[in-house]
């Protein structure tokens, strides 16, 4: 691709990105959305995604596609390609891709998401959608009256080791120290709920499935070394989440964790940079929610752009 500008360029392609793509277009935006993997993001390692309005029940992967398909149902380019560097500028920002071509755009939208920290044992990768999630809100449904091992110690395990519980027959947490690390109210609504069951000096070593999906989960106990298998449905891990930042210009405010901070209109201190999704300080992560951020984001950018342009931007937020 020959160096070229835009009025808009989105750096990653979940539903996010896609979401902003597809208003971005309404508005009329040259648009360009670069991807290096596939287009969905993580929606696509989802196996069932029963939370999205419209689809009583869906796969990952075709939820996925159908963002896809709609977003270049207008025309959206989509590129796959690795962008290794942004640059801010007054008037423009500069996107600079792995083969070593420069893009400018009036706009740049950064939805590059993020990950949950991994235990890394055995089972963990394999079986993912199958009895393995890092988000109880999204997956604990499948869980009703069965029993499920939440790992980790601090206020997000113990969020979601309460909500399992309103569904879950049994919830374990599995944490490698004598004492829990979230805050005082969440371990007391901990010990006052009688489903859940704290596993102090424990660790999992790894997660064992059958043809159904998750039956059993290895445990160590720290202090004595001894194993033991126990019997589970699902394996909740909630050890951190890490931002995608590594794309996000110097400069830019973040929280100490490292997620962008922004304002209502998903915009960062550099004017005409928004940042959207998983890599943004927020409430909550879900599908839906990353979907509002391209959509609030790429109709402010609509707004920037037409200002730049200096033509009048009243009616953008109509489109």
């Amino acid at each position: 691709m020959a160096d070229e500008s835009y009025d808009l360029i989105i750096i990653g392609a979940g539903p996010g990105g896609l979401a902003a793509g597809i208003y971005a277009m309404r508005a009329a935006l040259k648009t360009l959305v670069i991807e290096k993997g596939i287009p969905g993001g993580q929606v696509n390692l989802t196996d069932e995604v029963e939370n999205y309005p419209g689809f009583e029940r869906i796969s990952g992967a075709e939820l996925s596609m159908r963002f896809a398909e709609h977003a270049k149902s207008y025309g959206l380019e989509i590129l796959n390609r690795e962008v290794k560097t942004i640059k801010p500028g007054m008037d423009q920002h500069l996107v600079c891709l792995d083969d070593g071509t420069e893009l400018r755009a009036l706009t740049v939208i950064l939805a590059t998401g993020g990950n949950p920290r991994r235990l890394n044992i055995p089972g963990e990768n394999d079986y993912y959608g199958k009895g393995v999630s890092y988000c109880a809100t999204c997956d604990g449904f499948f869980f009703r009256n069965k029993t499920v091992l939440v790992v980790g110690g601090g206020d997000s395990a113990a969020e979601e080791a309460l909500y399992l519980a309103k569904l879950a027959d049994k919830v374990y947490i599995a944490h490698r120290r004598d004492a829990l690390r979230a805050s005082m109210i969440l371990q007391q609504r901990i010990k006052d709920e009688c489903k859940i069951e704290v596993l102090w000096n424990t660790i999992a070593t790894e997660i064992k499935a059958g043809s159904e999906g998750v039956n059993a989960v290895t445990l160590k106990d720290v202090v004595t070394g001894q194993s033991r298998d126990m019997a589970v449905d699902g394996v909740f891990i909630f050890i951190g989440f890490t931002p995608n930042n590594q794309l996000v210009p110097a400069g830019v405010k973040c929280n100490a964790d490292g997620f962008v901070l922004t304002d209502e209109k998903c915009e960062t201190n550099i004017p005409g940079l928004f940042v959207i999704g998983d890599l943004r300080q927020k409430y909550s992560r879900q599908i839906i929610l990353s979907a509002a951020d391209g959509c609030t984001a790429a109709l402010a950018a609509a707004y920037h752009v037409e200002a730049k342009k200096g033509k009048s931007g009243k009616d953008v937020c109509q489109l």
